[in-house]
């Protein structure tokens, strides 16, 4: 069932490296690539802009922007049926959300106070990935919490299809979620025109969202020009499943995580043998009825893998150590283990909490920690698109009083400069 995820790798890069000496002329690094485009974008603007969509996309644009009425036409044209559900998977979404909103404080005791201030960012960028399947639901897993947050302007960068507009289902999401504007450009040319603006691309205060290898390596170089929520690979399921398990259920959900991507991971831990056995006889029946078979099948042979180990105590002491994106318990009393989890990004308990839902509209932000970023990260929240800001005030008493201790601290540390501007405020004659 399972082949060396390294001939896949193997595969990938050689492919990529070709792909690379063609369009540059010259060998390079895929990190080097996204500095050339990131760096030409910043310089040349749009003409740069429409350059590397034409050249890398092979669609050619007068302009990036995407207009009101088309967004308009794109949300009328969309089936009633389809705008429905997008409708309540953004309420969903929204009333999640909404619980996460921190408050802003202030510990006033008559003459000092301390506190702080939760002020939303004003302006944001989206990336929603388009390259494969469009992704309307990764638009409203990013722009609602954005909204909830306060955000004034959000901007989404998606790429075009071959005859240079928008999927019409996207841009029915992007009237739902109320975004600011939309702007057919992908890849590592997109989050350059987002970090650092164009004639055309407002320039944005964070970038937020999941993308493939050109986006992710942009977002890590553009950081500091801007913030970003994460560095995000390919996504990735882990069911941890005892003898109670539905057999097809759980086949079922490892195909629907291999559906994403031929790098997807899709991972089974059990201590259950006869479940396992089970599993795999499931994936391989399942698996002929499938759209996507061809990519499902290179992620499964690539990164898939069922496990069998003595106990669930270990189940979890792995599941941990790997720190998934989305983390799935099937097992007698599932909830009894949810305080086991230390390491992912999200947990879905029991058997009807399949993680496919999740992707649509259970409520949280499917837009995860990936690669075992879980371990020191979260999911997408309403706190990415916010800082906090904080608040000091001190009395006169109180500076004098804590004047003296202050400056010993900085003259301990060489900096006398502090130590003066400190007890000239507490000095008599100041």
């Amino acid at each position: 069932m399972l082949r060396q995820r390294g001939l896949l790798d193997k595969e990938i890069s050689l492919a990529l490296a070709e792909r690379l000496h063609k369009t540059f002329g010259e060998p390079l690094t895929p990190e080097q690539a996204v500095a050339r485009i990131l760096a030409d974008v910043r310089t040349r603007g749009d003409a740069a802009l429409l350059d590397w969509t034409r050249q890398l996309d092979g669609v050619e644009l007068r302009t990036v922007a995407v207009s009101t009425d088309e967004i308009d036409a794109a949300y009328a044209e969309t089936p009633a049926v389809v705008r429905d559900a997008l409708e309540l998977a953004a309420a969903r979404i929204r009333a999640f959300h909404e619980k996460q909103k921190p408050k802003s404080w202030l510990d006033w005791n008559g003459e000092s106070a301390l506190g702080q201030r939760i002020i939303p960012l004003a302006r944001v960028g989206a990336y929603v990935p388009g390259g494969t399947a469009p992704l309307p639901s990764s638009l409203l897993m990013a722009a609602i919490p954005a909204q909830v947050a306060g955000v004034r302007e959000l901007m989404v960068a998606t790429p075009p299809m071959k005859n240079g507009h928008v999927q019409m289902v996207t841009l029915a999401a992007a009237k739902i979620a109320g975004v600011s504007r939309v702007y057919a450009m992908g890849g590592a040319q997109g989050i350059a025109a987002l970090a650092f603006g164009t004639e055309t691309v407002a320039r944005v205060d964070k970038i937020v969202g999941p993308g493939g290898l050109f986006v992710t390596l942009a977002k890590r170089q553009v950081f500091g020009a801007v913030g970003i929520d994460g560095l995000y690979g390919p996504t990735e399921t882990l069911l941890v499943a005892d003898d109670s398990a539905n057999a097809a259920w759980c086949a079922a959900d490892m195909l629907a995580q291999a559906e994403h991507d031929e790098l997807a991971t899709a991972l089974l831990i059990t201590n259950s043998r006869s479940l396992a056995e089970q599993v795999a006889r499931e994936i391989a029946a399942q698996l002929s009825n499938l759209s996507r078979r061809a990519i499902i099948e290179r992620s499964i042979e690539g990164q898939g893998a069922i496990i069998v180990v003595e106990n669930l105590d270990e189940a979890m002491e792995l599941a941990n150590a790997f720190a998934p994106e989305h983390l799935c318990l099937l097992v007698r009393e599932p909830w009894n283990w949810v305080g086991k989890v230390e390491n992912a990004g999200g947990v879905f308990v029991g058997e009807w909490t399949n993680e496919a839902l999740g992707d649509y509209l259970i409520g949280p932000s499917h837009v995860m920690p990936t690669a075992g970023t879980a371990r020191f990260t979260s999911a997408l929240n309403v706190n990415d698109f916010v800082k906090i800001t904080s608040v000091f005030s001190v009395s006169a008493k109180e500076a004098k009083e804590l004047g003296g201790t202050a400056a010993t601290l900085a003259e301990a540390e060489g900096l006398t400069a502090h130590a003066q501007a400190i007890r000239r405020r507490t000095a008599k004659d100041g």
